[in-house]
């Protein structure tokens, strides 16, 4: 009897090993979300911004080369982050940064080079995200970013931060440039509707995923209204600080942050808290096993 209780435990913990292994890989790759992760997150989505107006602008490499050389970029970085086994501060925000340029440029494309409309590009981008999130919670049930432990999961997450960038874009200069409120009210605006989902969260219980994705979604148009409250010239609207110092002072900031936090690993999650947020495996009977 003891000799197969001890073979079933024996079995079971192995049944359970691979899963808590695959957790441990996949879901270190994934930042802790801590005030680091808004601080980058704010930064990046401003860069997203200024970046793209000084690559196409100010270098003049026009919307269509820009679009392909950043397109490019981002499929290489990603492709790196996709086979890395566990999360690198430097990989990671370099995809988040790159995310961030090519979601505006996918914005700035339709608008500029295409003619379509601020109203129509903002709800494209809104339903092509509802419809990355619909096709994710049917294919996992769960839109947790602390339960990507599988490449798929992983690949929904991306698309659904690229969608999060070109919606907050669309929606960003909406608000600021066709509704005329102007880039101050607009970043006011923004931070205003974040600091409602976390008084709601923290306050009322709103669920912590719904929380975390319409905070993230509304940080994107928050930091395109402050990148372009920095870099438009005054007559505009701005502070006429221009793209180029704008991108240089956000980048460094990111820059300096990520350092931080490669040395100190301040949001990298534990192998053993990834492993306690996976499924547990199974435990086979001891009467099974033994057999």
């Amino acid at each position: 009897m003891t000799r197969g209780s001890n073979v079933g435990s024996t079995t079971a913990g192995a049944s359970l090993s691979p899963v808590r292994s695959a957790a441990r890989q996949m879901l270190s790759k994934v930042p802790e979300v801590t005030i680091y992760f808004w601080l980058i997150k704010v930064l990046c989505t401003t860069v997203g911004e200024t970046a793209a107006d000084f690559l196409n602008v100010n270098l003049n490499l026009g919307l269509t080369v820009t679009t392909w050389a950043m397109g490019a970029l981002l499929l290489l970085v990603l492709l790196v982050q996709f086979r890395a086994r566990r999360y690198v501060p430097a990989i990671y925000w370099l995809a988040v940064v790159l995310l961030s340029i090519v979601g505006t440029l996918i914005t700035d494309n339709l608008t500029d080079n295409l003619g379509v409309s601020l109203v129509t590009t903002t709800l494209v981008f809104g339903l092509a995200l509802a419809a990355t999130f619909a096709a994710w919670f049917a294919s996992e049930r769960t839109l947790s970013i602390h339960t990507i432990f599988t490449g798929r999961r992983e690949a929904f997450y991306w698309l659904a931060i690229l969608f999060t960038f070109a919606l907050g874009t669309a929606a960003g200069d909406l608000t600021a440039e066709r509704l005329d409120v102007g880039y101050p009210l607009s970043a006011l605006l923004f931070a205003a509707l974040i600091g409602i989902v976390a008084a709601a969260h923290l306050g009322f219980g709103l669920n912590a995923v719904v929380a975390f994705w319409l905070a993230y979604i509304l940080t994107r148009p928050l930091g395109a209204s402050l990148g372009d409250l920095l870099a438009q010239a005054r007559a505009d609207g701005g502070l006429g600080l221009g793209a180029p110092l704008t991108s240089a002072l956000f980048l460094g900031a990111i820059l300096l942050v990520v350092v931080f936090l490669s040395i100190s690993r301040a949001d990298s999650a534990t192998a053993d808290a990834a492993a306690d947020r996976a499924p547990a495996a199974p435990r086979l009977p001891a009467s099974a096993a033994s057999d």
